[in-house]
């Protein structure tokens, strides 16, 4: 899983959705080191344009840009996709970063609010998202669509049944999205993949910081989820396409 060094993305061309949080910011630094030109997307225009300064300072020379994208909309996410593809002539990657969580402390108190705002953030941002890139990414040669998912997709527990659910669906999307592509490649095998990066909960340095006696047993740092992105590039499309590639162990 992991990727072969630097250059391993030379010249690629990689989206990144939800591009500003601890897992974005790790992500762009990662991409911008293969050598991917790295476009990148998020609600909060602030910390997107820190994160962008990062990646491009950190790897001089590296192309590194961010807008502000409302993944809500569909047509505004089309736009993205096909703008991206315009302007640098191939689309070889989208990777799915938006998140949030909400649970409860018992399955009887859980507030349907939250599925509200999980099924905005957690599928219909995928829904958009896959179905903006699909075509780009098909055309590319190598595309991949790379989904962030939670264990608790496939082991919920009381407390967390809105996120699993919504996670899970996120997941039969994503999976979906991997059979087009298998129909779509014929005899060849598909041209390319559909993806399911599969944590128990992610951690960073800064959480380390505020925690420093937390052993977050069983989390997957920021970097080494950066690195396993970049490492889906590594393996031919068939082998990755409708899998999930777990970097915790699986319950």
């Amino acid at each position: 899983m992991a990727g072969n060094g630097k250059g391993n993305l030379e010249g690629a061309v990689v989206a990144v959705a939800g591009a500003a949080g601890p897992a974005g910011r790790a992500a762009l630094l990662r991409l911008a080191e293969a050598g991917a030109v790295v476009v990148a997307s998020d609600a909060d225009p602030a910390r997107l344009a820190e994160a962008v300064d990062e990646a491009r300072y950190a790897h001089g020379g590296a192309t590194v840009t961010g807008e502000t994208v409302d993944l809500l909309d569909l047509d505004a996410t089309r736009q993205w996709a096909d703008r991206t593809e315009k302007e640098f002539g191939r689309v070889d990657g989208l990777i799915h970063l938006v998140g949030g969580w909400r649970g409860s402390k018992t399955f009887a108190d859980a507030p349907l609010a939250d599925w509200d705002l999980l099924h905005d953030l957690l599928i219909r941002t995928v829904q958009h998202t896959s179905l903006a890139f699909h075509d780009a990414l098909q055309r590319g040669g190598r595309g991949r669509y790379v989904l962030i998912s939670a264990a608790g997709a496939s082991k919920p527990t009381a407390g967390n049944a809105a996120y699993a659910a919504a996670k899970a669906a996120a997941e039969a999307w994503t999976l979906a999205l991997a059979d087009a592509f298998r129909k779509e490649g014929g005899e060849d095998g598909p041209n390319a993949a559909a993806a399911i990066l599969v944590v128990k909960a992610l951690v960073h340095d800064a959480m380390r910081a505020e925690r420093p006696h937390a052993k977050f047993a069983g989390f997957t740092d920021v970097k080494d989820l950066a690195e396993a992105i970049a490492g889906v590039w590594d393996r031919p499309a068939e082998e990755v396409n409708g899998h999930r590639l777990w970097l915790t162990p699986q319950p």
